[in-house]
């Protein structure tokens, strides 16, 4: 990666603002970048809340196509969000976290100063994960929508049970009546679809995971098939509202007889990744497994 490593000429910074706290290491990373050679470039939002004095553009995704390599500090939150903004970019993303748990991001915030030096001496790989999408028309909108980690239709504020069907290429899978379901991503194996007791899946498996929400019925089970597949969604429920989620953020209500289809998107994240930094690493370090030294 020493090639690439001497390609990196402006470095984009792109922060969580409303995180006080980012503003120093944000600030920390302009001078080492400025002193490795390299010219810092941020959005404006960053630049503002780090008092920065560097070329601006308007968002992350402005940002992204005016750098070789994108620093995002914050939590998973923050690296969700600009996954999603930068993909078409296709500028590789070091995440720093200043968050909870962090499975998206390389380094911390107390390692930063240290672990960017790999950077600059090429000693990183570049590992490019798959983002997913969804399309439908609900009330009677088109609409489209990508994710990193997953999607989810939910109830809304009631408290019964709603009742969605769910197609795997166009073939039955079952009828659910669920607090609701998830449909992750690899990437998203670790995140709410973990938590709904979903499998933990390596991020290189080319799959979807299909979680159902407290479900009422117990054979109900965490379903896993090909990433290439088309996973449609019809809402059954006449009373209750359903929602539809991506990353967590609520895109739209499902009315009863309304569907969505979710496919691997055409486009990719790709993420740096540092000396010792891996996978299997992060999960023992993040969930406490026995045999963690760390």
């Amino acid at each position: 990666m020493k090639k690439l490593a001497d390609n990196i000429r402006r470095v984009g910074l792109v922060a969580n603002v409303e995180k006080s706290s980012c503003a120093a290491i944000v600030q920390q990373a302009a001078r080492l970048v400025r002193a490795s050679g390299r010219e810092p470039v941020a959005d404006i939002a960053t630049a503002r809340l780090a008092n920065l004095k560097v070329p601006t553009a308007v968002d992350a995704a402005a940002v992204a196509r005016e750098s070789d390599l994108l620093l995002v500090f914050g939590g998973d939150g923050t690296m969700l969000r600009a996954a999603r903004d930068t993909a078409v970019a296709g500028t590789p993303l070091l995440g720093v976290n200043l968050g909870g748990l962090g499975f998206l991001t390389a380094t911390s915030a107390d390692q930063f100063a240290k672990e960017l030096r790999f950077v600059w001496q090429g000693k990183f790989t570049i590992e490019t994960r798959p983002l997913i999408e969804v399309s439908g028309s609900l009330g009677g909108k088109l609409l489209s929508r990508r994710a990193l980690n997953d999607f989810v239709v939910s109830r809304g504020a009631g408290s019964r049970l709603i009742e969605i069907e769910v197609t795997v290429d166009g073939e039955e899978l079952t009828r659910y009546r669920c607090d609701g379901l998830i449909v992750s991503s690899p990437t998203g194996s670790t995140a709410y679809s973990l938590a709904a007791g979903g499998a933990i899946v390596s991020p290189s498996a080319e799959v979807f995971t299909i979680t159902p929400i407290c479900p009422h019925t117990l054979s109900n089970r965490s379903v896993v098939v090909s990433l290439h597949s088309a996973i449609g969604i019809r809402a059954l429920s006449g009373k209750m509202e359903a929602l539809l989620s991506a990353d967590g953020e609520v895109v739209a209500p499902l009315a009863a007889g309304e569907t969505v289809v979710m496919r691997r998107s055409e486009q990719a994240v790709r993420l740096v990744h540092l000396p010792g930094d891996s996978f299997f690493r992060t999960l023992r370090q993040k969930l406490n497994w026995n045999g963690s030294s760390v």
